[in-house]
């Protein structure tokens, strides 16, 4: 059995989840604007152990969320990883933050567009296919009502980066999932897992969030 815990702070979603061999066994989750993730984020880690009467050295790997996102939402979740599996000399997993949030639907025609909020008329923002191969890299564009007019198919938007785009991007093709708004680590799960019978670990040490931006201090 492998037992894994996984992170997703890069938004304003503070979201833990305890996978045994790729399913999740327990979440705990919490989006509140003004990033509570320092407070809340051990303090839901110790809970979930508790309540599966697991203890951390039951834990096989953490993974992380890797980004893009939030700089300070990032950041946390990052330190608090690296700080559990350097104490427990346990593996580092990361995890792209755009695909956890692709996989909150699931669509059987058409492309998947996640869309984090990097603001302004800014998103961080990725697509993927129908089984969530990514299609192309991810990046930090500024959307126009002249968006994505090269692709002929059902284009599915999710994140909380999509809601100032309604009056934008007009066309039947758009479909807004707008109940899809923050990525999980309840999606975490099997990711994690596959990547964890892989060995596919990251350096503790040298491991760093995918940022894309660089951080503004006056945003």
């Amino acid at each position: 059995m492998a037992l894994l815990l996984n992170i997703e702070t890069a938004t304003k979603n503070c979201s833990v989840s305890l996978a045994k061999d790729g399913k999740t066994i327990a979440c705990k989750e919490i989006a509140e604007q003004n990033f509570s993730h320092a407070e809340k984020l051990h303090v839901f880690i110790d809970e979930l152990l508790k309540e599966k009467n697991f203890t951390y050295n039951n834990l096989n790997a953490v993974a992380i969320s890797q980004g893009p996102g939030s700089y300070t939402g990032l950041r946390i979740g990052v330190s608090s990883a690296k700080g559990l599996c350097y104490a427990l000399n346990i593996p580092m997993i990361a995890i792209d933050t755009l695909e956890l949030l692709a996989r909150k639907i699931s669509v059987s025609e058409g492309v998947i567009i996640p869309m984090l909020d990097a603001r302004r008329m800014e998103v961080y923002s990725t697509i993927f296919d129908v089984e969530y191969t990514k299609m192309r890299k991810v990046e930090a564009e500024i959307i126009d009502a002249n968006s994505y007019s090269e692709i002929d198919t059902k284009i599915h938007l999710v994140g909380d980066g999509i809601a100032k785009f309604k009056g934008v991007l007009t066309d039947d093709k758009f479909i807004f999932h707008e109940d899809v708004v923050y990525p999980s680590a309840n999606e975490m799960s099997f990711l994690s897992f596959e990547k964890y019978k892989k060995s596919d670990f990251v350096d503790v040490a040298y491991f760093e969030p995918f940022y894309l931006k660089d951080f503004m201090l006056n945003k």
